[in-house]
């Protein structure tokens, strides 16, 4: 057998369903072994941007990794934005990459570039195969580094001239991810000093949805009964009636929320993932800190530690609510919670404009609890993390690690084929949305159903507001766009702009009753 086609049968050994990309020269062997595998089905994208986003969506809804390729040099560095965006997100993505044989790799040379050290800040891992005998210890290392908390992504490399070697070699068998956790006495010691608080307060991140610890948090939650925030990617975690919920931080503007955190005389830090925001944003008191996570934490002035439970998430939490919790119920001064609802805009109702904060109440109103939404980078990220409130955990997807535009299209694709059974819509304003528009092509061919919603006010109105707060002026945040209806109609999809939201909400219906592939264009020039 050739290499490629022991590639194949380790991908599939992981449980691999899908690998997302464009082919090229010296990545034409390993499609052909992927054509006559039964398990994997090769998504061809439009870009390989694109494909990249399309896996690190999948891992994270999925719980696998999500794999990704691409030949050497221009796919190669196209795929590197996406890559990087996997990686904090701490999204489990594994990447094949062409490259050039041996015989050109010491020399000036056709498209040749060290892809293993330009991607090794992006990634977990990078490596290039050297011996087609090591190819499947290779691989399945690469799945586990991927995999292990805190997940990101990792590159593997495949000179063009070892992909159609004859060789014999077996896959891996697959063994499970290790875990550990803290000793008992260190948990004994951290629910003494929660015992002890008055005023706890509790902060949890998405590293929670990643150890699927969620019903194990929610139970330390009821026991303890103290005010509870989520990072952006954590939402849904507690219902949005909760009493204790009180919501989402972590925005650089309009975070009532730190209130609360500076009251508090104890925090207690679940899944929390430093990349969303530092501490030195949020803990500007320096409250004291229970460090509750996968990995240790990365103390400084703003992050004092108390006390420090590291290992699997899951097991801990079980740990600690099968002791003694004492109920601290305290509710910051001033009315916090309804003072964050009324800035949210989470009580719904007078707002009759067809504005993003209505659109959100109608999405929430409208969708059953499996709904998946995800929202691409710009001045609606803000709005969706701080107003859209899902009805379960991980049904919320956003780019915050990195934060990148043109997620949301190609995230699409990666969540519907994740979930086909829950309805998908993607949030997206101009500039993101025509970064990766060509992958509506993507889904259109293979059969995918899901709803786009294009923000349109012909402007990055996120930089617009940070130039005029910073110097007075807008210059170079304006642009043009196409007539998205019509270019959506192109695609052979449907196209709508709705005029007010009562519109907006037929064709919102319509379109999810239907089970249409569906763009609703939104006009917000006088937002």
């Amino acid at each position: 057998m050739k290499a490629t086609d022991i590639l194949v049968q380790c991908l599939e050994n992981e449980g691999v369903e899908y690998i997302f990309g464009i082919m090229g020269k010296e990545t034409l062997d390993l499609v052909d072994s992927l054509s006559r595998s039964k398990q994997i089905q090769f998504v061809n994208t439009r870009h390989e941007q694109g494909a990249a986003f399309m896996a690190d969506v999948y891992a994270r809804l999925s719980h696998k990794a999500g794999v990704c390729t691409s030949t050497l040099g221009p796919g190669a560095t196209n795929l590197l934005t996406g890559i990087a965006s996997a990686t904090l997100d701490f999204s489990p993505v594994v990447a094949i990459i062409g490259q050039v044989g041996f015989e050109r790799q010491h020399k000036e040379s056709h498209q040749y570039l060290d892809l293993v050290k330009i991607f090794e800040p992006a990634v977990k891992w990078s490596i290039q195969i050297k011996d087609s005998l090591t190819l499947a210890e290779i691989v399945h290392k690469a799945f586990r580094t991927a995999k292990m908390e805190k997940p990101g992504a990792v590159i593997v490399e495949l000179p063009e001239n070892l992909a159609a070697q004859e060789i014999s070699n077996d896959a891996i068998t697959i063994t499970p991810t290790p875990t550990f956790m803290s000793v008992d006495e260190e948990i004994i010691a951290a629910i003494a000093k929660i015992n002890n608080s008055q005023r706890p307060f509790i902060i949890i991140g998405n590293g929670v949805i990643r150890a699927e610890a969620v019903t194990e948090v929610q139970t330390f939650i009821n026991f303890l009964q103290a005010p509870v925030i989520h990072s952006m990617k954590a939402k849904g975690i507690l219902p949005k009636d909760h009493p204790f919920n009180y919501f989402t931080f972590g925005f650089s503007q309009q975070d009532e929320v730190l209130l609360g955190i500076e009251m508090a005389d104890l925090l207690i830090v679940i899944g929390y993932d430093f990349v969303e925001r530092l501490p030195k944003e949020w803990n500007k008191k320096k409250v004291p800190v229970i460090h509750i996570n996968a990995v240790s934490a990365e103390p400084d002035e703003y992050y004092p530690l108390q006390s420090e439970l590291v290992g699997d998430l899951k097991r801990v939490m079980q740990a600690l609510i099968e002791l003694e919790i004492n109920p601290k119920p305290w509710e910051p001064s001033g009315n916090l919670r309804e003072q964050i609802k009324q800035v949210f805009h989470l009580n719904g109702g007078a707002d009759s404009s067809l504005s993003i904060t209505s659109i959100l109440h109608a999405i929430e109103k409208r969708t059953c609890e499996n709904t998946i939404v995800l929202s691409d980078v710009g001045s609606h990220k803000n709005s969706i993390a701080q107003t859209y409130q899902p009805k379960k955990p991980n049904k919320v997807i956003i780019s915050n690690g990195l934060a990148s535009m043109g997620i949301a299209i190609p995230g699409a694709i990666g969540a519907k084929l994740a979930c086909p059974a829950d309805p998908v819509i993607c949030i997206t304003g101009d500039g993101g949305a025509l970064m990766n528009f060509a992958e509506i092509e993507t889904a259109v061919r293979l059969g995918l159903v899901f709803v786009m919603i294009v923000l349109n006010d012909s402007k990055l109105k996120l930089e617009e507001q940070m130039m005029l707060k910073k110097l007075g002026n807008n210059h170079g945040t304006a642009f043009g766009n196409p007539d998205f209806v019509q270019l959506a109609k192109s695609f052979g999809i449907r196209g709508e702009r709705p005029v007010s939201i009562q519109e907006f909400e037929e064709i919102l219906d319509k379109a999810l009753a239907q089970n249409e592939l569906t763009l609703i264009e939104i006009k917000l020039e006088n937002e």
